[in-house]
């Protein structure tokens, strides 16, 4: 009697879930942890599965961001309880601040790691696997450049590119230099190699990101090395866009306005964070620049740029703040004709100055400067707007930017300006909706404005297909899983 052998059954790969909470440099460590974990042979969850490894990448910036983290592991606790061998990780800057105690308030979480070593994770996994006990490994030095690990990019036409990390400022309301540490910045070649392999794999447009990201160049000495950096991103053929955030004020340079207007690649697009339009407060904020100091900034750039989108991020109610201050950040926001800005209440973050100040403005206050700050940001912005009614703009054509693109046969792009417009491809053109994808280049007319975005619904006045929109055609037909996005912490511009 002859006994066959049976075939071993096949291990079914652990797969992973990834949430990310935060700026856009948390976007981009997930995606490296992404590429990490796809490296270690883990595979994406899909969106009705539960993952076998839950990573957190967490934000610190925000007053309920603790209280986002530790609800969102309350979430997961019974859930954890119900899959045998489930893992939960947590990563990023809160976990940096916290660091152990996470465990303790959650003991149910597998690995605790920081934003200096997030190369250590498949590691660390495996580690509190085999052990049956809880990882927790926080560096106070960056083990490893986030851009030199493995990638795994949600976007087949944009793509961050990380010039340094760290920050060198003292902000008396910002903990992220704390948890980030000083500034480390990368070789030029070794961003340019990056860049270049980008655009050899079919992407369209970079953003060069920093927390301080003009600052670039301070570690080896060279002041001008931003400039020098950009017009070097000029000169990679097939590059089509750059762009770049957040620089400080402080550190913004005229060879960078020059750069901006002389190197075709860059676009016309500066978001230049101002805090607030008061001295005294930007004294207390420990932020080096004055109203004038920046006005003249967004003068320069305007002469150089006329058709130059500036935006902004702008706190209200920081301690000791009057109603003076606050009419000199309307002021700012006035004269600086904004397109766009980041709004902020001021929150209190332990461990930061400003968190001990005496002068915290009633909660009340600063609700109601909240407000009138919002509606003078939306009348400037729709002012902008409207000017550009009649205009034609290059589109990149994006995925996911309108969420309302289904019910209004719309598609979405943003302009060189970075200025979302939905379009239609009204019938009558040569082309229409059907000949474009998410990567490809569209020109449109706008035909209205609204304070956040515009509207072209006249018929598509060229399309230009590209590689980017090929890679994003030959995806769909693979059907890869959809990004989670962005859940907490500071805004996005959206890639």
């Amino acid at each position: 009697m002859t006994h066959g052998t049976e075939s071993p059954t096949p291990v079914r790969p652990r797969t992973y879930e990834l949430r990310t909470f935060g700026c856009q440099m948390n976007v981009h460590d997930s995606e490296r942890l992404s590429g990490l974990l796809e490296d270690a042979g883990y595979v994406r969850a899909s969106a009705d599965a539960t993952a076998d490894v839950v990573v957190l990448n967490t934000c610190a910036v925000r007053e309920n961001a603790d209280n986002k983290l530790y609800g969102n592991l309350g979430h997961l606790a019974p859930t954890k309880a119900k899959h045998a061998g489930m893992q939960i990780a947590v990563g990023g800057c809160l976990a940096q601040k916290d660091k152990g105690e996470i465990v303790r308030r959650a003991p149910w979480v597998d690995v605790v790691f920081g934003t200096h070593n997030i190369g250590s994770l498949p590691a660390l996994l495996e580690r509190s696997r085999v052990l049956g006990e809880a990882q927790v490994e926080i560096k106070d030095y960056l083990e490893t450049f986030p851009s030199t690990l493995p990638s795994r990019r949600e976007s087949p036409y944009a793509a961050w590119v990380a010039v340094s990390v760290g920050c060198n400022n003292t902000c008396t309301f910002c903990i992220v230099p704390a948890l980030r540490g000083r500034e480390k910045d990368r070789r030029p070649g070794d961003i340019l190699a990056e860049v270049e392999a980008l655009v050899g794999e079919g992407v369209l447009e970079v953003t060069l990101l920093g927390q301080n990201v003009n600052a670039y160049g301070v570690e080896f000495g060279d002041r001008y090395a931003f400039g020098k950096l950009l017009r070097s991103c000029g000169s990679v053929e097939g590059l089509e866009r750059v762009r770049f955030t957040s620089p400080h004020p402080r550190d913004f340079t005229d060879d960078v306005i020059a750069a901006m207007a002389e190197t075709p690649n860059v676009m016309h697009q500066l978001h230049m964070p101002l805090q607030s339009g008061s001295d005294r407060v930007l004294r207390a904020m420990r932020r080096s620049y004055r109203q004038a100091r920046y006005l003249d900034i967004v003068a320069n750039v305007r002469e150089a740029m006329p058709d130059a989108a500036i935006t902004t991020d702008i706190i209200v109610g920081f301690p000791g703040e009057t109603e003076e201050d606050f009419e000199e950040t309307l002021h700012v926001v006035r004269e600086s004709r904004f397109a766009s800005a980041f709004t902020f209440q001021y929150s209190k973050r332990p461990g930061t100055p400003a968190a001990d100040m005496d002068d915290q403005v009633p909660k009340d206050v600063v609700q109601d400067r909240y407000e009138r700050l919002v509606t003078v940001v939306e009348e400037t912005a729709w002012a902008e707007n409207r000017a550009l009614v009649g205009r034609e703009v290059e589109l990149l054509v994006a995925e996911g930017e309108g969420r309302k693109d289904a019910a209004t046969e719309r598609m979405s792009g943003r302009a060189r300006d970075n200025r979302l417009v939905h379009f239609s491809g009204a019938e009558g053109g040569r082309v229409g909706l059907r000949d474009v994808r998410p990567g490809d280049l569209v020109r449109v007319e706008v035909t209205y404005a609204a304070p956040h975005h515009l509207v072209a619904d006249g018929p598509l006045l060229d399309v230009r297909r590209t590689r980017a929109g090929d890679l994003w055609a030959s995806r769909q037909a693979g059907a890869p899983e959809p990004p989670k996005g962005v859940l907490l912490g500071m805004p996005t511009l959206r890639r």
